[in-house]
């Protein structure tokens, strides 16, 4: 105890009943109007982002492992370009089990697995990667044991006696495994596979924890785990992990800052979010440019003090716009003409926020004259306060 596409015909499927094996069965005979049981055993979430080739074969391979199962896969697309969600409403217009919940404005698989899950009409969901790499013979196994009682978490687990990460090329694995050691260590999670994205949930469980969950970020186990702390039964299954066959991995370079985020808000007891944390990384970041921009403006403009300051204000707004663009809110990312209006926006909000981070520094120091204290407390003030106005006016949902 302790993680080219087949193009096979689709049958078209008619309102089901349980048959004597708890599978489904059509009754073309059933008067108009008659209600159907609602019998769900297993609904199976799966994120996409540019897995057109895959979703027919992972629905096939569905299909055929959870014969006598009555399940559902839930495809959450964030909007791919190439067409995934059309690929999937191809297939839901001739399966009533396939659904496509298709997101516009927002980005991320976390967010996605939660929107997933809770759209779920099961009462023991799964959450797998649409790129095939993940073992569905494992998933009547992790059903078996949710529905005994002996768990409410089942995770597929690379990491335990007869797993397998082979299929990981030696950097990657690498990044596995030492996230893995800094998540049991400064969190406490027992389980040996906490980053691992192939795990089945009781729904019940999940939405106790659902609004504690952050939406950003690519481990939404490891945060179902952090957020529990250890009040959740859970087993660990072996599975190998296979290799992509389609498409391209969506994990980049930000996903370093993502996972630390996560376990630092976790560290705080989600006392502060992880947006706020990595708007505050980025704010620290721009504090850098700003003193690096101030000396060589002082340099090139003779000691002229006033003109720097404000070149060098101008320039450290302008990194952390970019960057908070780039990572903070990447989910929400800013493009085109919407740039050019966001930068205007943030310069406002930031000036106002300066004005705010001198005053509570100014009210502090007059009450008591010390001037870190009082430093530190204006820089919060200012960091809220931008934080705030910027998700509000800048980055708002869409």
């Amino acid at each position: 105890m302790t993680e080219s596409a087949t193009t096979a015909p689709i049958p078209t499927r008619t309102p089901p009943v349980a048959d004597s094996r708890g599978s489904q069965a059509a009754r073309a005979d059933a008067p108009a109007g008659a209600s159907w049981a609602v019998t769900r055993q297993l609904s199976v979430i799966v994120p996409t982002f540019k897995e057109r080739d895959n979703v027919v074969t992972l629905y096939h391979r569905l299909e055929a492992t959870l014969a006598g199962v009555d399940w559902e896969v839930i495809f959450v697309d964030d909007n791919s370009p190439d067409g995934t969600w059309q690929a999937v409403r191809d297939l839901a217009a001739r399966d009533t089990r396939v659904r496509c919940i298709r997101r516009i404005g927002r980005r991320g698989l976390s967010g996605a697995c939660i929107e997933g899950i809770l759209a779920a009409s099961a009462p023991f969901t799964a959450v797998m990667d649409a790129d095939l790499q993940h073992d569905e013979t494992q998933l009547p196994r992790m059903l078996a044991l949710l529905q005994s009682g002996e768990a409410e978490l089942v995770v597929g687990s690379r990491y335990i006696e007869g797993g397998s990460a082979d299929a990981f090329d030696r950097s990657r694995l690498g990044i596995s495994v030492a996230a893995t050691m800094v998540a049991r260590r400064l969190l406490g999670v027992k389980i040996a596979d906490p980053m691992s994205g192939f795990f089945m949930i009781r729904r019940d469980r999940f939405e106790e924890l659902a609004p504690s969950l952050s939406v950003q970020g690519f481990k939404i186990l490891l945060d179902i785990v952090a957020t529990a702390r250890g009040t959740l039964r859970t087993i660990e299954v072996p599975f190998v992990f296979g290799s992509r066959q389609h498409g391209e991995s969506k994990l980049d370079s930000m996903v370093a800052l993502d996972f630390f985020g996560l376990v630092l808000a976790k560290l705080t007891r989600d006392l502060v979010s992880l947006r706020f944390l990595m708007f505050a990384l980025v704010g620290a970041i721009g504090l850098a440019v700003h003193l690096v921009t101030l000396d060589l403006a002082m340099l090139v403009l003779d000691g002229s003090f006033a003109e720097a300051q404000t070149i060098a204000a101008f320039v450290a707004m302008t990194s952390n716009f970019l960057l908070n663009n780039v990572l903070t809110y990447r989910d929400q990312r800013l493009k085109g003409l919407a740039i050019a209006r966001g930068l205007v926006v943030f310069y406002i909000v930031c000036s106002v926020g300066l004005l705010a981070n001198v005053g509570v520094a100014f009210s502090i120091y007059n009450q008591r004259p010390i001037w870190w204290l009082a430093g530190a407390a204006g820089a919060l003030m200012g960091a809220v306060w931008n934080y705030a106005l910027s998700s509000l006016l800048v980055w708002r949902r869409r």
